[in-house]
């Protein structure tokens, strides 16, 4: 045997399923989503607002209006597997859309030096949000 020999090879790069990759990016933009909300109770006053009720959340209403919009992202991670393609990609382009928006607008409202961590992660999370939007939009397609 020859040590001289070099084994050369390279990595395999597995073609990944269009719904996996949608699936993924809503488990990401979802953590960020948590950790934004998490790390803002680190914000002065924050947690005193939680006690004595002075928050943007301060009726049932609101609280269930923020959990509807928190829930659908985490749905998505399930459903961008398990619906047909048609109108998988149609929600993923119109969740991918609103989202990208909504952290858009949180990001410029949000300019504050306690709440820079808030500005990277509403930047992060409308670069995922329209990485759905680029993958739903460019869906492979099949011949019939």
């Amino acid at each position: 045997m020859n040590i001289n020999k070099k084994l050369l090879f390279d990595y395999e790069n597995v073609q990944i399923n269009i719904k996996i990759k949608l699936s993924a990016l809503w488990t990401s933009v979802t953590l960020c989503y948590l950790y934004g909300d998490y790390f803002e109770l680190y914000v002065p006053n924050k947690t005193k607002g939680l006690v004595d009720g002075t928050n943007l959340l301060d009726s049932p209403m609101k609280l269930f209006s923020a959990s509807l919009l928190l829930a659908i992202p985490a749905l998505m991670v399930f459903l961008s597997i398990i619906l047909k393609p048609k109108i998988n990609r149609q929600l993923n382009i119109v969740f991918g859309i609103f989202y990208t928006a909504i952290m858009i607008l949180i990001a410029i409202t949000s300019i504050t030096p306690w709440r820079t961590f808030y500005v990277f992660l509403a930047i992060v999370e409308s670069v995922i949000t329209s990485l759905i939007v680029f993958y739903a939009w460019k869906w492979p397609k099949i011949s019939i």
